[in-house]
Formats: structure tokens, C-alpha cells, sequence
């Protein structure tokens, strides 16, 4: 997930490896047991909220950003989490840099790491290339040049690199639609389409999106597969700033989403797949913050503005830029992205439902 003005950082050493550890733990499955798989690695497609450091390059990575979080050397996004718990390696972006400005460091190669399995990007959409943050939309996303490369590159990209398949011990995890809402909205309140093209191309987005797992993941020999559908972003900061008349049209352009993604893989076999319900685990969330462990739910917890970041964005988000001292326990680290604490909170309900269907 990510627009031109939403990014991440990170979160004080205080608030690391240790706590998140006792979060994710607590309640869960525990370690795997001889009847249980033994993944190889993780294998992640997706957008920002899986991006696991494909800009942390240039000024990017020189400010102590590079995740669309609270960025820190213990602070942790849900898919590094997942490996943690699982004692697989620490996932890495499979390609790094960065398509914009030259004079602000933001120029930087596009690197191949092989060995790297974090295919997810910031600003990625499901088909189209060109996503939030692309220089080819021009504006300060020239300044940026977010890479985009969009799901279904993503997986031809792995295809390439690994023999044409999955070897089928992969946990594979994908999580993408956000931005193709964020650009349909924009798109709308532009006057450049009706909402009812905007639901429109979302179905198709999802529908594309299905197609993707069902023939290039699990037709490929993926044999774990978590698909989580989109979270309700009509809660979010970034949808609370818009007038009250467009949040039914996010709401639309969300649930159209879900419901043609769920439709599309409900097909695929159950031992294979699992649906991760982040849309009614986010209403959960923001029902209960109290249950949660989570003391705002409205408010970003990184300072977005110019002075203290001048890309307004969790990108680099640090503990040099937060917005108050007692913001750990926020939901959102900017206007959309959540923060590690909230990426906890997800990874420890997906090792739950992987621990009822004998994954973990």
C-alpha cells in the first residue's frame, strides 16, 4: 500500500524484538511439531504493507528509512514476524532502488538479490505497472520514483529466478488491491472516470488478481498459500481526512475487491490456501483498541510534516520523527501503513489460523 504522501519509520530499541516476540507468542501454536510443515522459507508478493526494504537505498536508507513503518533496527513488519516465530531466514528484498530524483538521492540502480524472496514493493498494484509514488505520474512522485512492479511481474520474477515453480515447502504470502484503490478513488475525484468505471476496474483487478494465484502460485507447486483480502480503509487516517461523502465509494471499491478476490480462489483446494480476513480484523481492531493493546487508532504516530519528514511518508519514519513520546502502541505509524506493534498483532493472528489448520 502506499500514496505519494504516506510512508514509514521506526520504532525505539526499547519497543523490539523481545516485546513483539512475547506478543506473537502468547497464544499462539507454538513451535511446529514432526506432523507439521517445515517451511523453507517465505516467499512474499504484494505492496508496501509486505515490503520488507525494496527502497532502502540512497537518501532513503541514509535517513534510517526503508519500511513503511516505524523503521528500526528492531521493529518488524508482520512477514518478518511470521519468519521469526517460524525460525526461517530474515526476509530480503529481492530488488532494491529507486527511479527518481538524482540531486535528492533518490537515483539509485535497480539491484537483483539472489537469495531474496521479498518480492512485494511499495506503491505495486495488481496488473498495472504504474502505481502511487511511479515517476511516470510526475508531480513529487518524480521525486521518488517508487519502483511499482506490480503482482503479476512480481511472480513472473520469482518464476524466472527459481526454475519455473515453487518446490512446494515456500510459505507464499500475498497481499495487494490497495493501491489499485487508492489510484481508482483518486481517479474519481478527479473527475477522470465515474465511480461505477472505478468498481468496475477493482472486480477486474481482483479478478486478475485471482487468476495469479491460482495458475502462477498454486499451479506453479505453491503448496501454503496465505491470501489476505484488504483491511477497512475507510478507517484509516488517510480515508478520516476525506470528506464524509467519499468514504462510501472507498467502502465500494474495498469490499468489491474482497468479495471478487474471496470468489476467485474459493475454488482452490483449502489444504492449500488460506483466506486471512484482515478486512474484519481491522473493524475488530478498531472496535476493541483497548483489548488490543492499542491506545489510538486515528492518529499516525510518525510526524508527517515537511519539517520533520519532508516525504510525508512512514518510508522514513524513525524514531527521530515521531509524533509524541507514547505512540508504540498506535495503529497507524502514517496515514494507511500500520505500525510494528499492528503488524504484530496481524502476524499473531495468521499463526493462530495456521495453527488450526495444522500449518504450524
Amino acid at each position: 500500500m502506499n500514496r505519494s504522501s504516506l510512508f514509514a519509520f521506526s520504532l525505539p530499541l526499547a519497543y523490539g524484538a523481545l516485546a513483539i516476540t512475547s506478543l506473537l507468542v502468547s497464544g499462539c501454536g507454538g513451535s511446529s511439531t514432526s506432523g507439521t510443515p517445515h517451511f523453507t522459507q517465505i516467499v512474499s508478493f504484494g505492496d508496501s504493507l509486505s515490503d520488507v526494504g525494496t527502497y532502502r537505498v540512497g537518501t532513503v536508507a541514509a535517513v534510517g528509512g526503508g519500511e513503511f513503518t516505524i523503521n528500526g533496527p528492531s521493529n518488524e513488519i508482520w512477514v518478518q514476524d511470521l519468519a521469526s516465530v517460524l525460525n526461517l531466514p530474515a526476509p530480503c528484498a529481492a530488488e532494491t532502488g529507486l527511479d527518481g530524483s538524482a540531486a535528492a538521492g533518490f537515483s539509485v540502480p535497480v539491484t537483483t538479490h539472489a537469495g531474496c524472496y521479498g518480492y512485494a514493493q511499495g506503491g505495486a498494484r495488481v496488473t498495472n505497472p504504474v502505481g502511487p509514488g511511479n515517476a511516470a505520474l510526475g508531480g513529487s512522485n518524480a521525486i521518488l520514483g517508487l519502483l511499482t512492479v506490480p503482482v503479476s511481474t512480481q511472480i513472473q520474477n520469482y518464476l524466472a529466478a527459481n526454475n519455473g515453480n515453487f518446490t512446494g515447502k515456500e510459505l507464499v504470502t500475498i497481499w495487494a488491491g490497495a493501491n489499485d484503490v487508492f489510484i481508482q478513488a483518486g481517479t474519481v475525484a478527479a473527475g477522470a472516470e465515474t465511480p461505477t468505471q472505478a468498481v468496475t476496474a477493482m472486480a477486474q483487478a481482483a479478478t486478475e488478481l485471482a487468476g495469479y494465484i491460482n495458475t502462477g502460485i498454486l499451479g506453479n507447486g505453491a503448496n501454503y498459500v496465505l491470501v489476505l483480502d484488504l483491511p477497512d480503509i475507510t478507517l484509516t487516517p488517510y480515508a478520516l481526512a476525506l470528506p464524509s461523502a467519499d468514504l462510501p465509494l472507498i467502502a465500494q471499491l474495498v469490499t468489491t475487491f474482497n468479495q471478487t478476490l474471496q470468489a476467485g480462489v474459493a475454488a482452490s483446494p483449502n489444504t492449500r490456501i488460506l483466506w486471512v480476513d484482515a478486512f474484519t480484523l481491522s473493524q475488530t481492531e478498531a472496535a476493541n483498541a483497548t483489548t488490543y493493546g492499542l491506545t489510538n487508532i486515528t492518529t499516525p504516530a510518525c510526524n508527517l510534516s515537511p519539517q520533520a519528514n519532508p516525504l510525508g511518508s512512514s518510508l522514513i519514519c524513525s524514531v527521530a520523527n515521531l509524533s509524541g513520546s507514547n505512540v508504540l502502541n498506535y495503529e497507524y505509524a502514517d496515514t494507511v501503513h500500520p505500525t510494528p506493534y499492528a503488524h504484530a498483532l496481524l502476524a499473531k493472528g495468521i499463526l493462530m489460523q495456521m495453527s488450526t489448520a495444522g500449518w504450524y
